[in-house]
């Protein structure tokens, strides 16, 4: 009989070594992403005060007009801008990415460079 390996209790093995390094702060807080089948999630997080300081999702109701017709992929780049643009309104112009295991490939890397395309420094 074949074992086949939990996806994701490999990528939260994976998560949880980084958690040891990546800490947001007030200077850099961390761009934290959460992917599941259908949907992506991005967060900007203040590690030091434990508070979120914008969050993007492809749920948002503002979003659903851009999203629509999109594929996942490109759905995660607009995501990221949209994460971006709320940062920088906010002040925050560098961050630390944490992918929290999921491997920077896809969706992720997507986010991250829609996130870049807005002018976040990480």
């Amino acid at each position: 009989m074949i074992n086949k390996e939990n996806k994701n209790k490999v990528r939260s093995r994976r998560a949880s070594t980084k958690h040891n390094k990546v800490f947001g702060t007030s200077l850099r807080p961390r761009l934290s992403v959460h992917r599941s089948l259908t949907n992506i999630y991005a967060q900007i997080i203040d590690d030091e005060k434990g508070i979120t300081l914008v969050s993007a999702s492809t749920l948002d109701k503002n979003l659903a007009t851009k999203l629509n017709g999109k594929n996942k992929k490109d759905a995660a780049f607009i995501v990221g801008e949209t994460i971006g643009a709320l940062a920088k309104k906010k002040g925050v112009s560098a961050i630390v990415f944490d992918r929290a295991g999921y491997l920077y490939t896809g969706r992720v890397q997507a986010l991250a460079d829609g996130a870049r395309k807005a002018g976040l420094k990480f």
